[in-house]
């Protein structure tokens, strides 16, 4: 089995920090490579893998402002495309775009779709249902009006996530600084519970970070600690009471989740999206508020942390994903 593995480029597959769609991307390819499948991976040219790499773009846009990203885009997607015939099957992580080729080759194309934004990208996914394979992320991100292939949760790499069996008494937000995400809310819980907030991740909307998160950021109680990858990350993942989740949107999956728990932190989370299918009574508390989650962490030491990492291990593990996505291509080249 030939698969070509189409990869965003907005950063570096595997990310050096940020880059959820990278990550997965890179945890899917490895896993199958280690698996025997022949991977090709069409990302930039300073990814990794263990599979054959196939680059045209120097580097992700989000790192450089000299790649213009529209322009490279057109370029990466080309250069897969113009192979498509190398390859028994396509799988696209990179969005709907790659739609647009589907038409023009008789290869069978695999879409991952990480979040589905709103009805308006619907004219790039209804029409080519019958001819691409929609994977959705979770149940609670399936679109009502699509045909889908399957629902494949996100797996991670157990043996990466140590094992934290004591934490502490901080509290954790990990996420991008911008109002989806729910940094003010972490923020508010931490101030009304007397409790230390670390705070992880990109700023994405700098407005919201200078009004709701930065003037509380004293270096003591409130912590902003920027983007963090490699030994700080797991560490931050596991010394810490409860992850806080309290999100504003509909979250697709939500990988810091389950990575949190890997490393046996339980999860408050606001109860939107795919949150109830990560979090049981045994790994976590959903709520409805932040007033609730204040509540909430009450109850957050009656958590084994050892629950939270069986969770994981049992459901989001790589190799069950790759082992469903393997299923998946043999049904469809079968």
């Amino acid at each position: 089995m030939k698969i070509a593995m189409l990869a965003p480029i907005a950063w570096r597959t595997p990310p050096r920090h940020y880059g959820p769609w990278e990550l997965v991307t890179s945890l899917l390819t490895e896993a199958l490579v280690a698996r025997g499948v022949n991977v090709t991976l069409f990302a930039t040219q300073d990814s990794q893998t263990a599979g054959t790499l196939a680059g045209v773009v120097p580097r992700g846009y989000e790192e450089d402002p000299a790649i213009d990203a529209k322009v490279w885009e057109y370029a990466h997607q080309s250069h897969l495309f113009a192979r498509a015939g190398e390859f028994d099957l396509i799988h696209n992580q990179a969005d709907f775009p790659a739609h647009a080729y589907a038409p023009l080759i008789d290869t069978p194309m695999v879409t991952t779709i990480h979040g589905f934004s709103s009805d308006r990208i619907l004219p790039m996914y209804k029409p080519f249902e019958n001819r691409v394979h929609f994977v959705a992320i979770s149940e609670a991100d399936r679109h009502p009006s699509l045909e889908y292939a399957a629902t494949i949760h996100h797996g991670i790499r157990l043996d990466e996530f140590p094992f934290d069996a004591e934490g502490s008494d901080d509290l954790l937000f990990f996420g991008r600084m911008h109002p989806d995400k729910g940094a003010a809310e972490a923020i508010h819980v931490a101030l009304a519970s007397g409790r230390r907030l670390d705070l992880y991740g990109i700023v994405q909307d700098q407005g919201y970070f200078d009004r709701e998160v930065k003037p509380h950021v004293d270096g003591e109680r409130i912590r902003y600690l920027g983007p963090v990858g490699g030994e700080q990350r797991l560490r931050a993942l596991g010394k810490a009471r409860a992850l806080l989740h309290l999100i504003n949107f509909d979250e697709p999956f939500g990988l810091s989740v389950i990575e949190a728990m890997a490393c046996g932190t339980p999860v408050i989370a606001i109860n939107r999206g795919s949150m109830a299918e990560l979090i049981t009574p045994e790994t976590g508390i959903l709520v409805r508020s932040a007033g609730e989650a204040i509540l909430a962490l009450a109850q957050i030491d009656a958590i084994d942390r050892t629950a939270c990492r069986r969770h994981v291990e049992a459901h989001f593990s790589v190799e069950a994903m790759a082992d469903k996505y393997i299923a998946l291509y043999e049904r469809i080249l079968s």
